[in-house]
């Protein structure tokens, strides 16, 4: 009876090491593979091209902004409470602009 009950110990310590084991391996996988996954949104959000111009409501007025600037360097002829409710939003968050092609378009659907 002795050795029954030694060997049921010893193969459930056995099972116990094995699971714990499985159990550790899977959260280390999970773990490297969540880190790979950082690592490149990092990258991808590093080579996500930065806006030149930021057009957005100041003072009552529409405003183009060069990126990063907090003063205007150009207020457009035309009245916001003419716009739609979308547009007056997008106005107040911000819409943003990356080359000088989107700016003048923008400029000519607006003030044209």
């Amino acid at each position: 009876m002795n050795k029954i009950f030694d060997k049921r110990i010893y193969f459930i310590f056995l099972t116990a090491i094995t699971v714990s084991g499985f159990l550790i391996i899977c959260t280390l996988g999970q773990t490297v593979r969540h880190e790979r996954i950082e690592s490149k949104l990092e990258v991808a959000a590093q080579d996500e091209p930065k806006p030149l111009y930021v057009i957005r409501e100041h003072n009552g007025k529409i405003a183009v902004f060069c990126w990063g600037s907090s003063r205007p360097f150009r207020y457009l002829d035309f009245n916001i409470s003419l716009l739609p409710d979308f547009d007056r939003e997008q106005l107040r968050e911000g819409i943003e602009l990356y080359n000088e092609e989107e700016l003048e378009t923008y400029i000519q659907d607006v003030e044209g």
